[in-house]
C-alpha cells in the first residue's frame, strides 16, 4: 500500500486501484493528474477529490444529480476518447460514468455547485476528464440547497 500526507486527511493509505487518472488534467490545474476519491459517511453526500501530488489541494464535489436529480451531460469525442468509451456518451442516471459536480462556497456563504463543467469519471477503468460541453443549461454557479436539519444554528 502506498501512502500519502494530506492536510486535510492526515496519512492516507490507498492501492493502485483506488488511483484516479485525469489524463488531461484539469483547467487550471493542467500538471495535476492523479487523485483519489475520498467518502466519509459523515459527509455524505460530499466527496473529496484529494490530489496525489499537491497535499493541499484537494475539491469537495458532490454528485450533480443530488444538485439537479435530471442532469446529464453529453461527452465530447476528447473526453470520449480519454475515458475510452463511445463517442457522444452521456453521463447521467446510472451507467457506468460518475458525475460530480465542484462545490463552492461564495463570499456571501450560499453554497454553489459548478453544474457547467462536471467531472465524469468512468469508474472500472479509473480514468476522469472534466467535461466542458458546448451547449449546456446549467451554470458554473448553480445554488445548492443545505437540508435544514444540516445546517448549523
Amino acid at each position: 500500500m502506498a501512502e500519502f500526507e494530506s492536510k486535510y486527511f492526515g496519512k492516507i493509505s490507498y492501492g493502485p486501484e483506488a488511483v484516479i487518472e485525469f489524463p488531461a488534467g484539469l483547467p487550471g490545474f493542467e500538471q495535476e493528474r492523479r487523485f483519489l476519491l475520498i467518502q466519509q459517511p459523515v459527509n455524505r453526500p460530499l466527496a473529496f477529490l484529494q490530489s496525489l501530488s499537491r497535499p493541499e489541494l484537494c475539491f469537495v464535489t458532490i454528485p450533480v444529480r443530488v444538485a439537479a436529480p435530471d442532469y446529464s451531460v453529453r461527452l465530447n469525442a476528447e473526453e470520449s476518447r480519454l475515458l475510452g468509451i463511445e463517442e457522444g456518451a452521456e453521463a447521467g442516471p446510472g451507467g457506468e460514468l460518475l458525475c460530480l459536480g465542484i462545490v463552492a462556497v461564495e463570499e456571501d456563504g450560499s453554497v454553489t455547485v459548478n453544474l457547467r463543467a462536471p467531472l465524469v469519471i468512468h469508474w472500472a477503468r479509473r480514468l476522469g476528464v472534466q467535461a466542458i460541453p458546448e451547449e449546456c443549461g446549467y451554470s458554473h454557479r448553480h445554488p445548492l440547497e443545505v437540508p435544514r436539519e444540516a445546517r448549523c444554528s
